[in-house]
């Protein structure tokens, strides 16, 4: 859906303080280890190139990039192992990227770290690596056991200029950043500088022990990034999908792959590249995919009201070519042996900023009734159902809705993740 432009509650750091300890680095995995089983995806974010940041969704560092700085991102891992790697990307820069090192541990809350859990990473069997424009790195495996839902916190060091970052522009959680060293530091005092958006990191993965079976894919706009959900919290559906998985012994990871105003079949210089283009990176590269929630159109019908470069070129479309979008990536996913699950469209009207007409309205019916009755997809998860008004089906429930109009809230996301028939996945 929307462009994730949306009004941002302030983030509250934690009070709670560590106090200092002894940092013990485990060694670095060698590059001659061998995992317990096939790798996963337990964690993943969607990269974009580099746009500035804006009055609604605060600041972030993707234009500048950095230099001599430490960079701690928080992230929620879904699924379990005995040993763990992580993705980097550069995606988007024009120059080599220089990590010096990294570390991963298990988050205390912030830009906190437990001690004993911190491990150095290493990138075939050397503390960093340089990884070209346009590329992607992943580390050594290290132990380190990880449970489903924990927060872990990677730590990249940046010694030399990066230029632009290649990043995810919106999400529900904090990075920080500190100046100088501060790898293997646990506290969080050095950390004084705060976003609400990752760098470079693309995915975390995870092997042996409780390692799951597969990982689903949510892919799309801002419904699928959590645009409207309370930051903090991990209330976006994916995340509720994820509990609910965890609840049901369902040894299946979910994966994040949304950014917020993206298309089906158009680019945007703030939105990322249009569906077709980043399909397979985002989705069918990803190590352990066996299916992959797909919700896109939204903002192919309702672009063309707004008058914003953002959003540019934003012509008007029609349900046959959204219709053939769709196919395109039903197909390229089938290929790969992927089950692929159609979220319908949820209500446009209300929102606060001129998304919605009668045009709009009769494009996003019919395509909610190909979704729902062509049997192209392998299922289907009906978001318009979850989020309509029952005493007015154009409009989203009182309640389910953010203050924008437009995006789910908390309950809204909730009861979208509770729509969904768990035996799809």
């Amino acid at each position: 859906m929307g462009s994730g432009r949306s009004p941002r509650f302030a983030r509250a750091l934690p009070a709670a303080v560590l106090a200092a300890a002894v940092l013990w680095a485990a060694p670095p995995a060698q590059a001659h280890d061998r995992p317990d089983g096939p790798w996963v995806a337990s964690w993943g974010a969607a990269m974009q190139r580099p746009t500035p940041g804006t009055e609604d969704n605060g600041p972030n560092w993707s234009m500048p990039g950095f230099a001599d700085q430490s960079v701690r991102q928080v992230v929620r891992v879904t699924a379990g192992g005995s040993r763990l790697r992580i993705r980097l990307s550069n995606a988007y820069g024009t120059a080599p990227l220089r990590v010096t090192a990294a570390t991963v541990g298990r988050s205390g809350g912030g830009a906190l770290v437990w001690p004993d859990s911190m491990r150095r990473l290493a990138f075939g069997g050397a503390p960093g690596t340089v990884i070209p424009p346009g590329g992607e790195a992943v580390s050594d495996a290290v132990a380190l056991p990880t449970s489903p839902l924990e927060k872990l916190a990677v730590t990249l060091r940046l010694n030399r200029p990066t230029g632009p970052a290649t990043f995810h522009r919106f999400t529900t959680a904090t990075s920080y950043r500190a100046k100088g060293d501060h790898l293997s530091g646990p506290g969080a005092e050095a950390y004084t500088e705060s976003t609400g958006a990752w760098y470079y990191l693309a995915g975390v993965e995870v092997t042996g022990g409780a390692a799951p079976q597969g990982t689903v894919v949510a892919f799309g706009d801002s419904l699928v990034d959590g645009v409207g959900s309370t930051a903090g919290a991990d209330a976006r559906f994916t995340d509720k999908i994820a509990e609910r998985l965890v609840t049901a012994r369902r040894p299946v990871s979910v994966v994040n792959a949304g950014i917020a105003g993206s298309r089906l079949l158009n680019d945007s210089s703030c939105f990322g590249e249009k569906a077709g283009t980043r399909f397979r990176r985002d989705v069918l590269d990803r190590p352990g995919v066996s299916a992959v929630i797909v919700h896109l159109g939204a903002n192919d019908i309702g672009y063309p009201q707004l008058d914003d470069a953002c959003v540019r070129p934003n012509p008007r479309v029609t349900v046959r070519q959204l219709v053939a979008g769709y196919q395109s990536l039903i197909q390229a996913a089938h290929a790969r042996g992927v089950k692929v699950i159609g979220v319908t469209i949820p209500p446009l009207r209300g929102a606060l900023f001129p998304f919605w007409t009668p045009d709009v309205e009769k494009a996003r019916g019919a395509v909610n009734q190909w979704i729902r009755t062509s049997g192209a997809y392998d299922a289907v998860l009906d978001a318009d159902r979850a989020m309509a008004d029952p005493a007015h089906p154009d409009r989203p429930r009182p309640g389910y809705v953010f203050h924008d109009g437009l995006h789910p809230d908390d309950a809204g996301y909730h009861a979208i993740a509770s729509a969904l028939d768990l035996d799809a996945l």
